[in-house]
């Protein structure tokens, strides 16, 4: 019988013995294990994607003496994304992210999972996934990233969304940026491309693609107005026509012109008598010439103007209907009709924003007739000072038999002082900010005025330019109460640049410029430089320069994806002088 000391001694002996054959099989398995990972991996570098899958497959099986289990998982992915198989690899790196969510390495897998998911077209989920990032070393990866794949989404509405998901994101704003300037032109989205080009320092020159055949300088341009001249009608004598106001027109247009030349721009300007008849106007296109024609302003006239509206769009020509309307009716279904003034809508939308820049008090009230041209100004107005956080307390369209109430509302005193002065009204004194009259009907805007003067408060009131052409009006009102007015054709009369066209035309014609001799010269002499810069269809360079185009007399003009001048500045009196407003 074996002593127990020598028993122990054999136990001892070969537990070690056992132990040292672990831990030699231990090294063993570990070198076969590394081998075969070298092997995988070169397999991989040498672009043999199938063996290499096949040869990290074995390794992806978990064993505890194998340290390459999440390294194969890795490139076995890997290796089934460079053969195309995309869901066999979404489905190993998924898999690999939730088994070994610390792995030191999961950043990278994500920047791949990432790059899956732009392939397969899920750019919502790459995005999520990219997120997850954490290594600021891969910073610029993920913007090269995002750029390579972004850019080519050309579906806007898709971009907007995804911007949604990822407000601070510049590659996102980048992309939908792209998307947008792609489109070409007209482009209801330029509104945009200009919020994200302000937001991240970019100019809207960079974004917007002009077809090549679009591009078209020249050396001269022929312009063909169709005007109603009534030639047959005119006379000698010295006496204003009746059609006077279409004569102003085009000796305004001529006389820029002839300043276009001296300054190096060649017009041939061709004008043509409608006479004020849709057959005649007919007739006139049917001309050759007419074809060559690079710009056609005119007729003047909705009932002429279907016919020259169609020939525009068949051939491919701009075309300015009326160069002093704001009717937005002008330019609908034709991406070569535009209005050198802004629209009614324009000019509704910008009087809200500047009334909402200089309200004290953030609510107001409307007045309009019942004229639709008022009725689109008000409602444009309204929707956008809401957007603005002004609270549009109370609106009115107003008739002649309701005029009355204007007064009613605003005038009607409640206390007076000991000399029957009013000191307070129906409508508090100081409860209201600001008053906008969309109407140009002096029975509307006088009677404004008028209560305004009356209760000698605070109250902001914004009407129109067109105030100034009625000669009852007390221009002392409109100084006296601050009224400011919504002005695109501002000319400052002092200027000397004014000074000189009025020189130039008294010279020319022997009389005083005209508001339509005006309009007309800087509507020519803007075109005619625009013309000079980006060519034929220059409303293109106009949109994608995407600032004001200087003008001779006025601020100049803001071609807006609406294809129609965006500027729209204020004025107000001041020691008598019509002043524009900061």
């Amino acid at each position: 019988m074996k002593s127990p000391v020598k028993c122990a001694s054999l136990l001892f002996r070969n537990r070690l013995l056992l132990a040292f054959f672990v831990f030699s099989f231990s090294i063993s398995a570990a070198q076969d294990f590394k081998k075969s990972y070298r092997k995988a991996k070169e397999l991989f570098q040498n672009g043999k994607y199938s063996e290499a899958m096949d040869a990290f497959n074995a390794l992806t099986v978990y064993d505890k003496n194998n340290p390459y289990t999440e390294y194969a998982q890795f490139f076995y992915g890997l290796s089934a994304q460079r053969l195309g198989f995309y869901t066999v690899a979404k489905n190993q790196w998924v898999q690999l992210r939730r088994s070994y969510p610390q792995w030191a390495q999961i950043d990278e897998v994500n920047y791949w999972l990432a790059t899956l998911y732009f392939q397969q077209g899920e750019p919502f989920q790459a995005m999520k996934t990219l997120h997850a990032i954490q290594d600021n070393s891969f910073r610029s990866s993920l913007d090269s990233l995002k750029l390579a794949s972004l850019t080519k989404i050309e579906d806007v509405e898709l971009l907007k969304m995804l911007l949604e998901d990822n407000p601070a994101d510049t590659e996102v704003s980048r992309a939908l940026a792209m998307a947008i300037g792609k489109k070409g032109l007209p482009n209801s989205d330029l509104s945009l491309l200009d919020s994200l080009a302000l937001a991240n320092n970019w100019s809207r020159e960079d974004f917007i693609v002009i077809p090549p055949s679009r591009l078209q300088l020249k050396d001269r341009y022929r312009v063909s107005l169709l005007l109603p001249f009534r030639v047959a009608t005119l006379d000698p004598t010295p006496e204003r026509k009746k059609n006077q106001a279409v004569l102003d027109l085009y000796q305004g247009m001529k006389l820029a012109v002839d300043s276009l030349g001296r300054a190096g721009v060649t017009i041939d300007l061709e004008a043509y008598d409608t006479d004020r008849n849709i057959e005649t106007t007919k007739q006139i296109l049917s001309l050759p010439e007419l074809k060559s024609s690079d710009l056609i302003i005119g007729p003047l006239f909705a009932d002429e103007s279907k016919s020259v509206q169609d020939f525009s769009k068949e051939h491919q020509i701009n075309l300015v209907v009326n160069p002093v309307s704001s009717n937005s009716d002008f330019v609908k279904d034709n991406t070569n009709a535009f209005l050198f003034q802004p629209t009614h809508e324009t000019i509704g939308l910008k009087s809200a924003e500047w009334m909402a820049a200089h309200l004290k008090k953030k609510n107001c009230m409307v007045y309009y007739s019942d004229s639709p041209k008022d009725s689109v100004m008000a409602f444009n107005f309204i929707k956008k000072a809401l957007s603005l956080g002004i609270d549009v307390v109370y609106a009115e369209e107003v008739r002649k038999e309701t005029s009355a109430r204007i007064l009613e509302t605003l005038a009607k005193a409640t206390q007076y002082d000991e000399w029957k002065n009013p000191t307070q009204f129906k409508l508090k004194k100081d409860s209201l900010g600001g008053i906008f009259v969309a109407s140009d009907n002096p029975l509307i805007f006088t009677k404004v005025v008028n209560s305004v003067e009356t209760r000698g408060d605070s109250i902001l009131v914004v009407g129109q330019e067109s105030w100034l052409e009625d000669n009852a009006l007390d221009y002392i009102k409109l100084e006296r109460n601050n009224v400011a007015l919504a002005s695109p054709n501002h000319v400052g009369a002092a200027s000397p640049v004014y000074q000189r066209f009025r020189k130039l035309f008294i010279d020319k014609h022997g009389i005083l410029p005209s508001e339509n001799a005006r309009k007309g010269f800087e509507a020519m002499f803007v075109i005619g430089q625009a013309m000079k810069q980006y060519g034929r269809y220059f409303q293109d360079g106009l949109v994608a320069h995407g600032r004001p185009f200087g003008g001779m007399l006025t601020n100049g003009y803001l071609l807006q994806p609406t294809h129609d001048n965006g500027l729209v500045p204020f004025v107000t009196f001041k020691r008598g002088v019509l002043t524009a407003i900061p």
